[in-house]
């Protein structure tokens, strides 16, 4: 039985970044994985590409021919592979049993109201796939009390519209330093609660969300998203380790993959990864990585690369025989504490470091 993630998301959240860094985690932990191109405006892809939607249909070609604009002519572009489903159903084939990324296009329209693209998920569904929806959301929109509710009802609109298990994910987690001070803690914003208490700090953000129609419509979109309850969101930092196994463990649980599939679905590093618990971190030591002490964080993991590379050396130089990559090294990495021991003004609360005692 395969399985494969969805990857859904407006223009800029880091789709082809997300499904770049996947490809190269999945392969660093011995987990065979291709990536799809199902974007046809997507001419430069920054990971192999198995299958790429160009090969049936180009939007350059559609927009020449069919005189449409970019939206538009991606519209057409996927009723078109929704016509021609055989071509991609021949291409997985050749895939075999490789875990499947699909990189979707941008276009909010094609997965909140227009129907091809969920009736090509659906089909993929009754070739056996195991099906994960990963909708990405740029982080910068909890910098603005309006973008963030704009946020939250186009996530809830695509769970609605494609109907399969769904992930809510807030990309480039580790740039949210770089931008203006929150108005709450992360949990906040993951954890989609008491969205109430954002109302003031929307007044703060114009004057127009003061007028009575702007205030009873602020808490008729609040209680519409509370009244659901499906909303909330993981965190990602594409390049950090950690958070890529932590969501690729969430995916796990939502796709079925940590139960098992087909025979030998499940590599042997992942079982022991999901086994062992490697990864403890939670949304609070998120905050604390990636906003109230990502220098001092940044600084530890630096030294630890140069220890790292100064073991390597030196362990080449006495066993210049190389042993081929199993996986392993990733899995000792993710098992070392990855917080400061020295003190260094990070309080950690649920690891015990070597002053605890004291």
């Amino acid at each position: 039985m395969p399985f494969a993630q969805l990857v859904i998301g407006p223009p800029g959240s880091g789709k082809s970044t997300f499904c770049d860094g996947m490809h190269q985690f999945m392969s660093a932990i011995g987990r065979k994985c291709s990536v799809v191109n199902l974007d046809p405006a997507n001419d430069r892809t920054s990971y192999p590409c198995a299958l790429d939607v160009r090969s049936l249909v180009t939007l350059e070609q559609i927009m020449a021919e069919e005189q449409l604009g970019p939206n538009g002519g991606t519209l057409y572009a996927i009723e078109e592979l929704e016509n021609n489903f055989d071509w991609l159903e021949q291409g997985l084939a050749k895939l075999g049993e490789d875990y499947v990324l699909f990189d979707c296009p941008g276009q909010v329209e094609i997965f909140t109201h227009h129907a091809s693209l969920r009736n090509v998920f659906f089909r993929i569904q009754k070739l056996g796939y195991r099906l994960v929806v990963l909708h990405l959301t740029d982080s910068y929109c909890l910098t603005l009390p309006s973008l963030y509710v704009s946020s939250l009802l186009l996530s809830l609109r695509a769970m609605l519209q494609m109907d399969l298990p769904q992930l809510n994910v807030l990309t480039k987690i580790d740039k949210l330093s770089g931008y203006s001070g929150l108005a709450f803690n992360l949990d906040f914003y993951t954890e989609v609660q008491d969205l109430d208490r954002l109302i003031p700090h929307l007044e703060e953000e114009s004057s127009m969300f003061k007028k009575p129609r702007f205030e009873a419509l602020n808490k008729a979109i609040i209680e519409l998203i509370e009244d659901f309850g499906l909303v909330g969101f993981e965190t990602l930092a594409v390049e950090d380790k950690i958070s890529m196994m932590k969501l690729l463990q969430a995916i796990d649980r939502a796709g079925g993959y940590v139960f098992g599939g087909a025979e030998g679905a499940n590599d042997t590093v992942w079982q022991v990864a999901m086994r062992e618990g490697v990864t403890t971190m939670d949304i609070r030591d998120v905050q604390e990585r990636w906003l109230d002490s990502r220098d001092e964080y940044d600084e530890y993991e630096r030294k630890q690369l140069e220890e790292e590379a100064a073991r390597l050396n030196s362990s080449k130089r006495e066993t210049p025989d190389e042993q081929p990559d199993d996986g392993n090294d990733i899995m000792e990495d993710l098992a070392r504490p990855s917080v400061p021991s020295d003190g260094g003004g990070i309080r950690v609360v649920r690891i015990r470091g070597p002053d605890a005692a004291k």
